[in-house]
């Protein structure tokens, strides 16, 4: 098996013995493993013992032998180091990414890149997730705990590091509560949208009449509507990449089309009447310039006639929005407790702090969307496609609870099944 030790303060004299010291005797480590192709030779203080210079020789042989061996050494570089070089190679969704960076960089690097990656192991993790349930909930933890699998699984398909340490069994994020979607009441609907700028109350209407997330329900275009067919087509979001606006697909990368019920469509031709729609450019999925012609294509300038608009003519930023109508909605129409240090702006509509209401924001109107076409016994699937679910099963463990309860009218169409049988 290829490999050997070599003495680097002996070497042999003429009576054939390692006695005649070398020029490097007494410097720097004494014997070095090498000769193993593939294997970075490496130094060693003693020759026998767990850590010296035989043990390393023969654990690198059989590992090599069977295609199984990692330098240790090339774990030592720490985990902030480590996550430049994977983080340069990721592609996706630029917002997507952009948020993914943000959480790693706060939450994962803050408290262990300063760590090597060899270094972080079942007991690191046990105190970083210690820290991490001081300041965050158990669903978020989970999210950032599979950022860093990911970036520990790539170390060792990179060959740093021999295994993932959160993979091991006894260490995990604490288990997500219970998601259950919560819908409101007609009346608090109507109540918050009486709140609104008479502008933005179609939004409302977009998300409980058709389950459009918030970004769809601006990017909402005329071109979009067909009172005639009843449909309407959800094509695009308005979403914010880099801190700036773009156009992009809706979320999971696939378009729909949703039921547009007439009276949803007689509103949205009352505010298109009221309030035109206005003409909005913007680029396709990232606002970064292109770095070669397939990118210019890609990121190439849309324009479309957005059905709402800002007063002033420009696309409906999404979180300047939720802070200056939506939760000043809320406020005024009793969803939620004013803030104590809460103040009129200068507008004297608008306040300018509020409490924390993550359950009352507006992917609520999706879930009374969710709600009605499901209390009305639309088929899962259906639903599940108008939501623009990746999988029916997402939307079934988000609504089953508001699912109806069985009427009995599966147990008489099995004895209408029997009787059928029977009588022929």
């Amino acid at each position: 098996m290829p490999g050997y030790i070599e003495d680097r303060w002996y070497k042999k004299g003429p009576d054939g013995k390692r006695n005649v010291p070398t020029e490097r005797h007494g410097q720097g480590k004494r014997y070095k493993v090498t000769g193993i192709p593939g294997v970075r030779s490496r130094s060693f203080a003693g020759l026998t013992g767990p850590q010296g210079a035989k043990a390393w020789l023969a654990k690198a042989q059989n590992e090599s032998s069977k295609g199984e061996f990692i330098d240790p050494r090339d774990g030592n570089i720490l985990l902030a180091d480590y996550f430049e070089e994977y983080w340069a190679t990721r592609e996706g969704d630029p917002g997507t990414l952009e948020g993914q960076e943000q959480s790693i960089r706060k939450h994962i690097i803050g408290r262990l890149g300063h760590m090597s990656l060899n270094a972080i192991k079942v007991p690191q993790l046990r105190v970083w997730l210690k820290e991490l349930s001081g300041e965050l909930g158990p669903g978020t933890i989970g999210i950032v705990w599979g950022y860093l699998s990911t970036i520990l699984q790539a170390a060792v398909e990179d060959e740093r590091i021999t295994k993932n340490p959160c993979k091991a069994k006894s260490i995990g994020p604490p288990p997500p509560p219970p998601r259950k979607a919560r819908a409101w009441t007609k009346d608090r609907i109507l109540a918050v949208q009486a709140e609104m700028e008479p502008r933005f109350r179609i939004l409302v209407d977009l998300g409980v009449g058709a389950g459009l997330r918030q970004g769809e329900a601006i990017g909402l275009s005329v071109e979009d509507i067909d009172a005639d067919a009843g449909v309407l087509h959800v094509r695009r979001q308005l979403k914010k990449v880099h801190n700036r606006l773009v156009y992009a697909l809706p979320k999971g990368e696939k378009t729909r089309s949703v039921p547009l019920p007439r009276h949803l469509a007689e509103r949205l031709a009352a505010h298109l009447e009221e309030f035109p729609a206005g003409k909005v450019t913007l680029p396709w999925g990232n606002p970064d310039p292109p770095a070669n012609a397939r990118q210019a294509e890609e990121r190439a300038l849309q324009t479309h006639e957005l059905v709402v608009t800002a007063p002033l003519g420009g696309p409906v930023r999404r979180d300047s929005w939720n802070e200056r109508y939506w939760k000043s909605a809320l406020v005024h129409a009793g969803v939620i407790p004013a803030h104590p240090d809460a103040h009129p702006t200068a507008k004297g509509r608008q306040l300018a702090k509020f409490v924390p209401s993550r359950e009352h924001g507006f992917h609520v109107l999706r879930h009374t969307f969710a709600s009605v076409m499901l209390d009305a016994r639309e088929p899962i699937v259906a639903v599940s496609q108008w939501l623009g679910h990746a999988d029916p099963s997402i939307t079934l463990r988000i609504y089953a609870h508001m699912m109806p309860e069985a009427d009995g009218r599966g147990r008489a169409a099995m004895d209408a099944w029997f009787e059928t049988e029977v009588d022929s």
